[in-house]
């Protein structure tokens, strides 16, 4: 199963939508290099796909890649169907392991309080990364088991 990173997105804070920087280094053990999430123990990665913003954007709802601070955007994979222990591998050959589906949000967003869902909790995914390498946009993103 293949699909393709949209966006690559990072922020300097915490709490904060992340903004797409094109190519970024993917860091063993770490995250992505510059991001304020980099080294979160087993979320050092989060992943977010277009199809599920797209939900978000049906209820009129002006969001884009990164709004959900989400490090990569992917399409044509649906990855919170996927198990956790999924490894993903991205054509510049960075290798990615899928730790967690979802998260509990705390505080209800700023999308949540707009449109009364949020698909973050329920559909972004986190993984840890275990090769390092840069990740760009138009890279192929690959499910390798």
């Amino acid at each position: 199963m293949k699909g393709r990173i949209v966006s690559v997105n990072i922020s300097e804070g915490k709490g904060e939508k992340k903004r797409n920087v094109g190519t970024c280094r993917l860091l063993k053990d770490k995250g992505l290099s510059g991001d304020a999430h980099a080294g979160f123990m087993h979320r050092q990665v989060s992943l977010l796909a277009r199809e599920s913003i797209d939900k978000i954007r049906a209820k009129g709802l002006d969001v884009n890649a990164g709004d959900f601070a989400e490090n990569l955007t992917t399409e044509g994979i649906t990855l919170h169907e996927l198990p956790v222990g999924t490894t993903f591998r991205t054509s510049g050959g960075v290798l990615l392991r899928m730790t967690q589906i979802g998260k509990e949000c705390h505080t209800r967003c700023n999308i949540f309080q707009t449109v009364g869902d949020c698909v973050m909790p329920r559909e972004g995914i986190f993984a840890e990364v275990l090769t390092e390498g840069d990740v760009s946009e138009g890279d192929e993103l690959e499910v390798l088991s």
